[in-house]
């Protein structure tokens, strides 16, 4: 028994040692994970591992900050793509591009169709209410350009004692300096159009941002940039939603190892747009060493082949075919909801059906859109219903046309059912035939005939009234032709993208043309034998 005790004894003071070992080796596991953890970033992978971030920006007629690059279209180039691959690096994370109108870029922040605007765009007063800024990336100042051999115009001082014409981009720093020297200003959309208005003499002045200047000062010829340059400064900055402060300050960091490793400058030189203005970008007491220039040498507009562009135009065209099928088949079902409506419902029915008519065929089917994409979202916020009325602005477009269309289709389909001749109803009641089979297999029928040729010319309409859909972000054939002709083509290719552009809608619509008036031939004559006999 001793022995057999002391074996015993001796299997379980094995057993405690093992397990004391282990339990030390775990400690000290633990240990150093711990210590792995303090003092290291998370890994790449993880970062990666991160939803990407959707940046707005505008690439229509947006060089030298956002645009298609000549060569090869279905890729984008600027100073602020070059910058956000920089940042795509500091940060770890996916930057992907969305395209945004630049009028609506803070107002695509506050609705959550994008995490971050950057597109030259400004800080100021009225905009820092509504959104949080990064740093500064770039300092900008304001330049005048007048026509080569101009002489009467060397200053802005000369364009306010001659009341000269001025043309610059709506909402900018220009814009407001021009309205309070009272200069005979014209705002336009394209940062293009004033330069091109310029060299054919409707303007006598343009005054933009020295960026803006500068790339087209070198592809334009006959244009002379007047110097020195007009006093004063804006920033230029990324714009965040306001309870986006942790994404800002990431940003802000990334923006100053940018700033003190010369990458950003480097940029700039890249695209000749680093000057001594932007010294004050650097924080107080910060120096580093020289870096080198780069020539930046003038180049012509690029023209493009019709292999590069034409993809990029077939595919906006189809997206224009699918949203004109979806909005007619909406416009198809709640006319037929609100002429039935109209005919058979008891009063109070027809007179909301009436007021629906009236109401969506008097207000422009542009203030529609904008209400449905911009407008319904805030007042949903109200109610706590945002994320259920924000919707995309592909279905937003199909709901907008397909409501505005209706009211049209409605009056069609109302008259085409009143012209069927009462007697038909009364002879389907001797049938056994109920109201409704009557008009579902009799009536209705009878009806499409008449209906059919004007709905095809709705039809028709529709695709052209597609074009609508741009200015809620939608990229659809003409949209996309706006983004070509603005993205530094020269003339000849902006005129084959033009007539490539006029074919594809003759293409859509011309077939549904003639469709409709063989239509209306066939039927009309069958209606015409049918009363000889």
């Amino acid at each position: 028994m001793d022995i057999e005790e002391r074996k015993m004894r001796l299997r379980w003071g094995c057993v405690a040692i093992a397990v004391n070992m282990a339990m030390l080796v775990s400690l000290a596991g633990c240990g150093h994970t711990h210590a792995q953890t303090d003092n290291q970033q998370p890994s790449p992978s993880e970062k990666v591992s991160l939803p990407p971030l959707r940046w707005g920006a505008d690439a229509e007629g947006g060089a030298p900050y956002i645009f298609y690059d000549p060569e090869r279209p279905d890729q984008l180039i600027g100073f602020e793509v070059d910058l956000i691959r920089a940042l795509e690096r500091e940060l770890g994370r996916r930057i992907e591009h969305q395209q945004y109108d630049f009028k609506k870029l803070v107002d695509g922040l506050e609705r959550g169709d994008i995490d971050l605007a950057m597109n030259g765009l400004e800080i100021t007063p009225d905009r820092q209410k509504r959104v949080r800024f990064s740093r500064p990336y770039y300092v900008f100042k304001l330049q005048l350009v007048t026509r080569e051999g101009e002489t009467a115009i060397n200053s802005l001082r000369d364009c306010v004692e001659q009341r000269a014409r001025v043309g610059t981009l709506e909402n900018t720093a220009a814009s407001r300096l021009l309205e309070e020297l009272g200069v005979p200003t014209f705002l336009y959309d394209s940062q293009v159009t004033p330069f091109e208005d310029l060299a054919v003499g409707r303007l006598d002045a343009v005054l933009m941002d020295v960026p803006i200047v500068l790339y087209h000062g070198r592809n334009k010829p006959g244009l002379r940039l007047v110097e020195p340059l007009v006093s004063g400064r804006g920033y230029y900055a990324i714009a965040f939603r306001k309870d986006d402060e942790e994404l800002a300050r990431q940003f802000d960091a990334a923006l100053e190892r940018l700033l003190a490793s010369g990458e950003l400058r480097r940029i700039y030189e890249k695209w000749g747009l680093w000057n001594t203005s932007q010294e004050e970008i650097y924080p107080p007491n910060q120096f580093g060493l020289e870096l080198a220039r780069q020539e930046i040498s003038t180049q012509p507009l690029a023209g493009w082949s019709f292999g590069s562009y034409f993809p990029l135009l077939l595919r906006a065209a189809w997206l224009t075919v699918e949203l004109t099928v979806l909005s007619m088949a909406v416009a198809v079902v709640i006319g037929l909801i609100l002429a039935v409506c109209r005919l058979y419902g008891p009063y109070p029915l027809q007179l909301l059906a009436l007021c629906y008519v009236e109401f969506f065929r008097g207000i422009p089917v542009l203030l529609l859109l904008y209400f449905l994409y911009f407008g319904l979202p805030a007042i949903g916020q109200v109610f706590g219903w945002d994320v259920a009325l924000r919707w995309s602005p592909f279905v937003t477009a199909v709901i907008g046309l397909g409501l505005n269309y209706a009211a049209y289709e409605a009056e069609i389909y109302r008259a085409a059912i009143s012209s069927i001749p009462r007697a038909q109803w009364e002879a389907a009641a001797s049938l056994g035939l109920t109201p409704m089979q009557t008009f579902r297999r009799i009536i209705l029928p009878q009806a499409l005939r008449i209906i059919l040729p004007p709905s095809t010319t709705d039809f028709v309409a529709l695709f052209k009234d597609t074009s609508l859909a741009g200015t809620i972000t939608v990229v659809e054939l003409s949209k996309q032709y706006q983004i070509l002709s603005t993205s530094g083509a020269d003339y000849r290719a902006l005129v084959e993208i033009g007539i490539a552009t006029a074919l594809l809608y003759l293409l859509m619509a011309v077939p549904l043309g003639y469709l409709s008036r063989r239509l209306e031939e066939r039927w009309h004559a069958g209606h015409l034998v049918e009363g000889r006999h």
